[in-house]
């Protein structure tokens, strides 16, 4: 079996215009983290996919970085199985292609309707890794399903509920019984805020510590792989990547624009060498800080129309989040965490390692700095009590480090 890997969800459909200089540059920032590759979603519809999987695939191989392609089965239209087997027969043998046993990775965004015709793509094919998210299905019927696949990923990054409602590894441990003896790769996310109704997406997730929670619980888990959602899917606020404005969806840019989430990955390679290693011990060679809130009070106007969660059950966006700054210290000794909105707040002592911070609001504008062992991060907007130019909230985060 293969080594521990970690991977970022990477969306294919938002790269129109999109050259070699940018998945070089992408690729360079996802090694800089300590990501092994990404995950490739593709739709079987996008006329620019076949040109932009093969600068993927080019920027890969030069960068000595691996990339699957993860069928979008859910959006977009049908795939033929020609069609998949195309696409998996393209690349199958190019070195940037992530295999296991010898064998091509594949994965799916859902795709339930498909299962019977993944043996007609291997006959086309040859042998496959498949490793699908087949969320849907719940893992008692995807245990129904064994002898079709390699392992699971199941698109279940998220806390249900209203806030602070954390995210536990219940459903992980459920899905792994469903796999025995087989592959499981965990979703990791950041945060999910979406509004986005021509899709029929208008929700917010509890996300407030769900970065910290999930690697925390991936220590616990260790499992063989991890999937973070997401790279680039602006439309959904969970990025980690640089934003390109070509990539954002039409409606997204009120709650996208400015509100930078690169600093997340500022604790990737500390949580990424701890779960390679198999520990819980996570080494800090550089110590520092990432912060991350929203701009402003979740009642300064209306939500939006936004729900708690997609069920539809725990009401407007504003149960399923708190007015509060967000900080992860990574210190090698105890330290303090100095916290400011325009320049009132408090100071937290900390022991050493990988800590979670929060200080509310508690009415206070301005900027919000943070300080921990003489590393100071200023963020990137100040916290207001001014309704955004959209009428609604925003309930996207901004996010910086120190490094």
């Amino acid at each position: 079996m293969a080594a521990r890997e970690v991977f970022a969800h990477y969306m294919l459909g938002v790269t129109n215009g999109q050259v070699l200089a940018d998945w070089n540059r992408d690729i360079t920032l996802a090694k800089a983290a300590k990501i092994d590759g990404f995950a490739i979603n593709a739709g079987p519809n996008d006329a620019w996919s076949v040109a932009q999987l093969n600068l993927a695939y080019q920027s890969a191989e030069a960068n000595a970085f691996k990339l699957f392609i993860s069928f979008d089965m859910l959006c977009c239209g049908t795939w033929p199985v020609s069609q998949v087997a195309d696409f998996i027969n393209a690349h199958k043998n190019s070195p940037a292609q992530f295999k296991v046993n010898n064998q091509p990775f594949v994965s799916t965004f859902e795709g339930t309707n498909f299962v019977s015709q993944w043996t007609q793509v291997e006959q086309s094919t040859g042998a496959l890794f498949l490793v699908p998210s087949w969320t849907s299905m719940g893992p008692q019927t995807f245990q129904s399903n064994l002898n079709a696949v390699d392992g699971t990923f199941p698109w279940d990054a998220w806390p249900h509920g209203r806030s602070p409602t954390h995210k536990t590894v219940d459903s992980d441990r459920a899905w792994i019984s469903s796999v025995p003896g087989k592959s499981f790769m965990m979703p990791v996310s950041p945060w999910f805020y979406t509004n986005l109704p021509q899709f029929g997406k208008n929700w917010n997730w509890d996300s407030d510590t769900l970065w910290f929670d999930r690697w925390e619980q991936v220590l616990d888990i260790l499992p063989q792989f991890v999937e973070i959602i997401s790279w680039n899917d602006y439309g959904e606020s969970h990025h980690i990547g640089p934003i390109r404005s070509q990539g954002i969806v039409g409606g997204a840019e009120v709650y996208v624009n400015n509100m930078p989430h690169d600093a997340w990955r500022f604790i990737l390679p500390y949580y990424i060498a701890a779960y390679k290693a198999g520990t819980r011990n996570v080494a800090i060679p550089t110590q520092g800080a990432v912060v991350w809130y929203r701009t402003t009070p979740k009642s300064v106007c209306s939500n939006g129309g936004t729900t708690c969660d997609n069920s539809g059950t725990q009401g407007g966006a504003e149960n399923c989040t708190r007015d509060s700054v967000f900080v992860i210290s990574a210190s090698s000794t105890a330290t303090t965490v100095s916290i400011r909105i325009g320049g009132v707040g408090q100071d937290f002592s900390v022991a050493a390692g990988m800590k979670l911070v929060e200080m509310p609001f508690s009415g206070r504008t301005g900027n919000v700095v943070v300080t921990v062992n003489g590393k100071t991060v200023t963020g990137p907007a100040p916290i207001t009590n001014v309704c955004p130019s959209s009428g609604r909230v925003n309930f996207n985060a901004v996010v910086a480090s120190t490094s």
